[in-house]
């Protein structure tokens, strides 16, 4: 699979453990001031995009999207609809979760546009790893993981095997977001749902 890395802008603190998931054929984008990560992830850019606002334009001779300040998508958003452009089957974003809420709440919702565009999609941070479970694309939840959470987003019978708290074609409502730090079992959970789509959140701890 052909795999995207979207590099934006919040804090990091845990490098390598984010080093560590990324792959010699990754192809990395960095968003704007998610530049300052670069050093330190020891991964130059193969794209840049940004209205620079947060950042300077490095005009490194790096293929380089320039973006105006006023418009609709985040700097984000818009390098996860330019790798959707390119072909690239997977998307990692990192540097996507933290410091603003709304502007981690809008990186969120890029998972749900991927999966809607037949592309797998995940955001990994210091704490978890988050992706989209929809209908015929069950997840697995390795026991390496020692919690893990379902927040619904409009999902129906949702079902979670081998875990401590299991479900069977549940609902969540969701004013009512009760499946949170649920623990995986020996050999792992499986998160399925018959319809629409919940997020999932693998915490490390």
């Amino acid at each position: 699979m052909r795999r995207a890395v979207i590099v934006g802008g919040a804090e990091i603190g845990q490098y390598q453990r984010l080093k560590d998931m990324l792959r010699d054929d990754d192809y990395l984008v960095y968003c704007d001031s998610g530049l300052r990560h670069e050093v330190k992830l020891k991964r130059g850019a193969d794209l840049i995009i940004g209205d620079f606002d947060s950042h300077q334009n490095p005009c490194r001779g790096i293929e380089t999207i320039v973006l105006p300040h006023k418009k609709d998508d985040t700097d984000s958003f818009y390098a996860a609809k330019e790798c959707v452009r390119r072909g690239f089957d997977s998307v990692l974003l990192i540097g996507a979760i933290g410091g603003r809420l709304d502007h981690s709440l809008g990186n969120i919702s890029i998972l749900s546009y991927l999966n809607r565009e037949g592309v797998d999609g995940a955001i990994a941070d210091d704490y978890s790893v988050m992706r989209i479970v929809s209908k015929d694309k069950s997840a697995h939840v390795d026991a390496s993981f020692p919690y893990f959470s379902l927040i619904n987003i409009n999902a129906k019978r949702i079902s979670v095997k081998n875990a401590l708290y299991p479900l069977e074609n549940a609902e969540i409502d969701h004013c009512y977001q009760y499946a949170v730090s649920n623990e995986p079992l020996d050999g792992g959970s499986e998160v399925s749902v018959g319809e629409g789509e919940v997020l999932l959140i693998m915490d490390y701890a």
